[in-house]
């Protein structure tokens, strides 16, 4: 944990904050905080900062904490990921928040399996748990928004324009295609596909709603490593 993340509902009275659930337990028997020590902390989808150490006890810590610090930027990929396998979800979730990623749009595609769907990582809970681990190993604080699509047509016919609005759109496929560009800070929406990447007929489908076809390289990437390389290159 590089961060704690405090909520609304943490406040006691000015800027006085007790912890009692999971962060608590961090600090005293992780950290093992000793009173007048300095932690980063942040608060929820809002500005970041420094608290100190005032009480604990063997459950309990109490911070006096000061926010002056923004929140750090967002990348500039709006992310949009065929829904990977159930066991890749919370790696994928993880990863988005730690990259700073704003929106990450779950869709359908041919090579999804339709039970996915009902996979319970996708409950609401389950996800911003996952956000959550990924915002606190990277000293964030700004939970990305998470949408989830389960028909490929209306998505791109419908939903995609909207999102790639004033927006270089992109879709990642295995072939000889120009590589995706490093040298840009540029707004972006990126489509990655499924295990075996997507079939002809999504990609022309995507081509017509105005992407660019772009490869990540020679090698055949697992979704969970694939999200990370589309990611990482676009900070280089």
């Amino acid at each position: 944990m590089n961060i704690v993340l405090l909520r609304e509902q943490d406040w006691g009275t000015n800027s006085t904050v007790k912890l009692t659930d999971y962060r608590a337990h961090h600090l005293i028997n992780v950290i093992k905080v000793e009173i007048n020590q300095t932690l980063r902390v942040g608060l929820l989808n809002g500005d970041r900062g420094s608290a100190t150490v005032t009480k604990f006890s063997d459950n309990t810590v109490e911070l006096e904490v000061r926010l002056s610090e923004a929140p750090l930027p967002r990348h500039p990929i709006h992310l949009v990921l065929a829904l990977p396998r159930p066991k890749m979800l919370r790696r994928v979730f993880r990863s988005v928040a730690e990259f700073g990623v704003a929106e990450l749009h779950l869709i359908h595609s041919y090579r999804v399996e339709k039970s996915y769907w009902q996979s319970p990582f996708l409950d609401e809970d389950k996800i911003e748990m996952s956000l959550i681990q990924g915002l606190e190993r990277a000293g964030d604080t700004i939970l990305p928004r998470v949408h989830q699509h389960k028909r490929f047509k209306p998505f791109v016919e419908d939903v995609l324009p909207s999102i790639s609005e004033q927006r270089s759109l992109l879709i990642a496929h295995p072939g000889p295609n120009p590589l995706l560009p490093t040298d840009t800070k540029q707004p972006t929406t990126l489509l990655v596909g499924p295990e075996g990447g997507f079939i002809d007929y999504e990609v022309d489908l995507a081509k017509e709603a105005g992407a660019k076809v772009v490869s990540l390289g020679s090698r055949i990437l697992s979704v969970d490593t694939a999200v990370c390389a589309a990611l990482a290159r676009e900070l280089a």
